[in-house]
């Protein structure tokens, strides 16, 4: 066979881009190829088992298809360029994530692309809840967090919350990061499929997840309605509210739904209901519509049947793998934790080294210092002997000039007892002089008065006795030169004998006054001598004790 023949007989192919929520792709695809051909083409290369939520979305004139599967891909109306892009995203949600979904990266396509309307705004999320799903798309992107790895900044390359609410609050991305990082340090120990399969779990609560919203009418001249389709039913809304719908239909409650143009009719499973109709602007919308209701309703239907082969096989590996990789993730923590605790170990035992180190490079410093403070202590030791015997010869010196003066002080004391004894017996002795002194005043003065008395009797004696002279003796007057010898009256001898006598006793008198004057005088003047050296030693024993005072 010849190489044209081969090159003939080589099929025409054609370049496909398929777009994930975290990936591109690239098939050549053969140009007999339907629609099922390339998406079992995508499912495989993924890995994918659970094909059944998930679809192959393009966008024709501003409006969003699916690929038919049962339709050459190039018949239907796809775009004109090459490669052709087709967006590979869950076409259909399940009513609980924890039960439906089986395979691992199943559940990390759900998970991105629920993450990605979140943050797009398609699904509302109240703030609270926007900060905990965050925490768990942290955990599961990083793995438990580490104070020293996750550092300060370390989201700032993260689109983890929605503008809207970023807007709501006045928060700086430090203080979001705060609050993540909060709620991310208490996950700690999660794997990262379970902290996606909480992450579901938590968004499959929200009211707008999971639902197709298309605008409706009534009638074919108002579009005032819209029309949610879900896992769950068919539910009305108004328009300006896509949380609480006015009217729902849930599919075990449908009896048909027709299709014809735009209308579309759904008869209730009770006859005697109502029978609702409404139109959409576009026949494709009908179109869409009713495919998405038909694709809803038969994974309603099959959810509440028996679990064919291949679902069972699936659930059966999706528990198996769930218990290895539990006993997997237990083993891992294990390792996590022993190999923290060795760590721990290790930090401790070359914390301990170099304490140890540290310690004897103090030790060697200390004993270096101890050696020479030895030195210096030995120096200092003959110093303080030297200054010890020259400190006790001056105790000794003290010790004795101490034993003198308290001596002095003894002896000052007795000088001072016996100068005050002696000052007081001056004092009484004074007091005695003076009494002595006024007494012998007082008789002085008697004395004197006496004196007086006795001259002037004496005066007038000696008068008396020259005028009876005169009187009896008138010749005595003429003859004054009168001789011893003579004869005398003898009562004229006795009468002179009287005045002699008692002229010599005033005499006496006189003398022993005069006498006794004196010895007083000269007592007075001998006692005021002495009072002055009295005064004159108890002023120097004052200073000398004064003196000895200070000195101590």
């Amino acid at each position: 066979m010849s190489i044209r023949g081969l090159k003939k007989k080589q099929p025409k192919t054609f370049k496909v881009r398929i777009i994930t929520v975290d990936a591109e792709m690239e098939f050549s695809c053969e140009m007999k190829w339907k629609g099922k051909d390339l998406f079992d083409l995508v499912c495989r290369a993924l890995g994918l088992r659970e094909t059944w939520f998930f679809g192959l979305q393009y966008t024709i004139k501003g409006m969003c298809t699916w690929l038919k599967m049962d339709k050459k891909v190039l018949d239907q109306e796809i775009p004109k360029e090459d490669p052709i892009s087709f967006h590979f995203l869950a076409k259909f949600y399940p009513e609980k994530v924890e039960e439906e979904l089986l395979q691992e990266i199943t559940q990390h396509l759900f998970f991105l692309q629920v993450k990605k309307q979140i943050l797009d705004e398609e699904i509302y999320c109240s703030p609270e809840a926007t900060v905990l799903l965050a925490s768990y798309a942290v955990q599961a992107k990083y793995g438990d967090y580490d104070p020293n790895f996750h550092e300060p900044g370390f989201l700032a390359h993260d689109e983890l919350l929605p503008k809207r609410v970023l807007r709501q609050y006045q928060l700086t991305a430090e203080m979001w990061e705060e609050k993540i990082t909060a709620w991310y340090a208490e996950h700690r120990g999660i794997a990262r499929d379970e902290a996606e399969m909480n992450y579901l779990k938590i968004a499959q609560d929200l009211e707008m997840y999971g639902v197709n919203y298309f605008p409706i009418a009534q009638n074919k001249n108002h579009t005032d309605l819209l029309l949610g389709v879900d896992a769950k039913g068919i539910h009305i809304y108004s328009i300006n509210n896509r949380f609480s719908p006015n009217k729902s239909f849930e599919w075990s409650s449908i009896r048909n739904i027709s299709c014809s143009e735009k209308e579309l009719t759904i008869k209730p499973l009770d006859k005697k209901a109502e029978v609702f109709k409404f139109f959409s602007s576009q026949l494709k919308v009908n179109k869409l519509i009713f495919q998405l209701c038909i694709g809803n309703h038969d994974l309603f239907m099959r959810r509440r049947k028996v679990d064919s082969i291949e679902i069972q096989q699936m659930k059966a590996q999706a528990r198996e793998e769930k218990a290895r990789k539990k006993m997997e993730n237990q083993r891992l923590a294990r390792e996590k934790q022993l190999r923290e605790e060795a760590e721990r170990a290790k930090e401790e035992l070359e914390r301990r080294l170099f304490q140890l180190e540290d310690e004897a490079r103090q030790a060697n410093e200390a004993l270096l210092r101890s050696q020479e403070a030895a030195e210096l202590l030995a120096e200092k030791a003959q110093i303080a002997e030297e200054e010890a015997k020259l400190l006790a010869q001056n105790a000794a010196e003290a010790e004795q000039e101490r034993q003198r003066l308290e001596i002095t002080a003894l002896k000052s004391k007795e000088e001072k007892r016996l100068m005050e004894q002696k000052m007081r017996e001056a004092e009484l002795i004074a007091v005695k002089l003076v009494k002595e002194s006024d007494r012998r005043a007082k008789e002085a003065e008697h004395l004197k008065q006496d004196l007086h008395e006795a001259r002037e009797a004496e005066r007038k004696a000696k008068q008396k006795l020259l005028d009876v002279t005169r009187l009896n003796y008138p010749h005595m007057a003429k003859y004054p030169q009168y001789s011893p010898g003579d004869s005398r009256d003898p009562n004229f001898d006795k009468g002179s004998t009287k005045l002699d006598l008692k002229d010599i006793d005033l005499k006496r008198l006189s003398f022993e006054i005069e006498r006794e004057r004196l010895d007083y005088l000269e007592k007075s003047r001998k006692f005021e001598d002495r009072l002055k050296e009295l005064k004159s030693e108890i002023h120097a024993l004052k200073l000398e004790e004064k003196q000895a005072g200070l000195y101590s």
